[in-house]
C-alpha cells in the first residue's frame, strides 16, 4: 500500500506537470476567440471572426492539404519499409542485428536541425536533386519508420512462431502465411504506427524547413510564416487550436489500439 503522504505528493506532481503542458495549449485556444489582435490578457472579448477568416484563407488551406498528402505518403513508406525491417530483424539472427536496429531507430533520436542539414546536402549536393515533396517525403519518411518499426518489432516479440510453422507445415507458401496469418495478427499495431507516423510528419517544421521549397509550404511552415504579422496572428491561433482538436484524434486512436488486448 502506497501511503497517503505519498498518494498526495504523486498527484500534485502531476497536477503541477498537467498545469504546465496544458496551460499554454489551453491559451492558444481561448486567444482563437480573442477579439484584440495582440492577444492582450485578460481577454477584450469573444468572438469567431478569426474562425471564419482562418476557414477562408487559401494560404492556410493550401498548406494544409500539402501536410496531409506528405503525411500519407511519408507514412505509406514508413508502413513498408519498417515493416519489412521488424520482420527482417525479429525472425532472423545474423552477426551486427543489434547495431542495425540501432541505426534504424537512431535518427528519432538526432536533433532535428542535424538530420535537416544532413538530408539537405545529401539531396543537394551528393545527389543533386531539386528540393520539393518528394525530398520532404523521404525526409520525414527517415524518422516516420521508427515508429512503425518499433510498432511491429513489439508486436513480434509477443506472438509465438508456432502459427506461421503450421501454416508453413500445412504447404502455405510464405506470402500466403504472411497475408492469412502474420498480418492479421499484425494489423493493429501497424495501424497504430501509421497513425503515429502521420501524427509525426503532419507537425514536423525542423527538417522540413531543410528539405522544401521556397514554393511549398506545410502547415507548420505556414504557421510559422505568419506568426508574426499583426494582420495574420489570429488567424494563425485559430489554426493551431484546431490542429490541437485533431490531433487528439489520432493519438488517442493509437493508445487504444495498442492497450486493447482484444486486438492483440
Amino acid at each position: 500500500m502506497i501511503p497517503t503522504r505519498l498518494k498526495v505528493f504523486y498527484g500534485a506532481a502531476t497536477a503541477v506537470v498537467l498545469l504546465l503542458i496544458y496551460a499554454p495549449l489551453a491559451l492558444v485556444v481561448l486567444n482563437s476567440f480573442n477579439t484584440s489582435k495582440s492577444f492582450a490578457w485578460p481577454p477584450t472579448g469573444f468572438t469567431t471572426e478569426w474562425w471564419s477568416r482562418a476557414w477562408h484563407s487559401s494560404g492556410a488551406r493550401h498548406a494544409l492539404l500539402v501536410s496531409i498528402e506528405v503525411a500519407l505518403l511519408a507514412t505509406a513508406v514508413s508502413l513498408v519499409l519498417g515493416t519489412l525491417a521488424a520482420l527482417g530483424l525479429q525472425r532472423s539472427r545474423f552477426f551486427g542485428r543489434n547495431a542495425i536496429s540501432l541505426l534504424i531507430i537512431l535518427p528519432i533520436a538526432l536533433p532535428g536541425i542535424v538530420t535537416g542539414i544532413a538530408l539537405n546536402n545529401m539531396f543537394r549536393t551528393v545527389l543533386g536533386m531539386q528540393l520539393g515533396l518528394l525530398t520532404v517525403v523521404i525526409a520525414h519518411a527517415t524518422f516516420c519508420i521508427v515508429t512503425v518499426f518499433n510498432n511491429v518489432q513489439a508486436r513480434l516479440r509477443r506472438l509465438q512462431g508456432s502459427l506461421q510453422e503450421a501454416s508453413a507445415d500445412l504447404g502455405a507458401r510464405p506470402f500466403t502465411t504472411f497475408r492469412l496469418v502474420t498480418f492479421p495478427l499484425l494489423r493493429s499495431a501497424l495501424l497504430a504506427g501509421a497513425l503515429l507516423a502521420f501524427a509525426l510528419s503532419f507537425d514536423e517544421i525542423v527538417v522540413t524547413t531543410f528539405t522544401v521549397s521556397a514554393t511549398q509550404q506545410t502547415l507548420p511552415i505556414w504557421i510559422f510564416a505568419n506568426l508574426f504579422r499583426p494582420n495574420q496572428a489570429p488567424v494563425v491561433n485559430v489554426v493551431a487550436a484546431a490542429l490541437i482538436v485533431l490531433s487528439i484524434v489520432p493519438i488517442w486512436f493509437a493508445q487504444r489500439i495498442s492497450d486493447d488486448p482484444q486486438t492483440h
